[in-house]
């Protein structure tokens, strides 16, 4: 009997989750693809403030300024941790909100690129036109 024929009477087994399986399988090789060429996605907005936040303090906190001393430096760690107390508990409570917050700022930042390359196009036109209509004579400012 070849492959292609099968008595009826033996069911073939069927795997229900195959589909499901495969996708998986190459969903799971295609991250770890793209964490092995661009390195590690970046989290949500609140984890990357929380990470900012964390940065600025240990950029902060490793200058050493010989002119204001010991006190300048009690006097930064403390406007860092003050920072930190403020931010941590808005984070923790509300972490969709800078998602949010992220994307509005996305949305306003293609509204301006949109509005600004307006205005270049027509101020562009404007100075073509306005050349052919030189009346006057150059200024030379040597």
């Amino acid at each position: 009997m070849s492959d292609t024929e099968r008595p009826a009477d033996q069911p073939r087994a069927v795997d229900d989750d195959a589909w499901e399986k495969a996708c998986a399988e190459d969903l799971a090789a295609e991250q770890a693809r793209r964490r092995a060429q661009y390195g590690t996605p970046p989290g949500s907005a609140a984890e990357e403030l929380r990470r900012l936040v964390d940065a600025v303090s240990e950029k902060l906190s490793g200058l050493q300024t010989p002119i204001a001393g010991m006190a300048a430096q009690g006097a930064v760690n403390q406007l860092i941790n003050q920072a930190k107390s403020v931010v941590e508990p808005v984070i923790q409570r509300n972490p969709e909100v800078f998602d949010h917050l992220a994307a509005a700022g996305s949305e306003l930042l293609a509204a301006y690129r949109s509005a600004v390359q307006g205005h270049e196009r027509r101020w562009t036109q404007e100075d073509r036109k306005d050349e052919g209509k030189s009346g006057g004579d150059p200024i030379d400012l040597d």
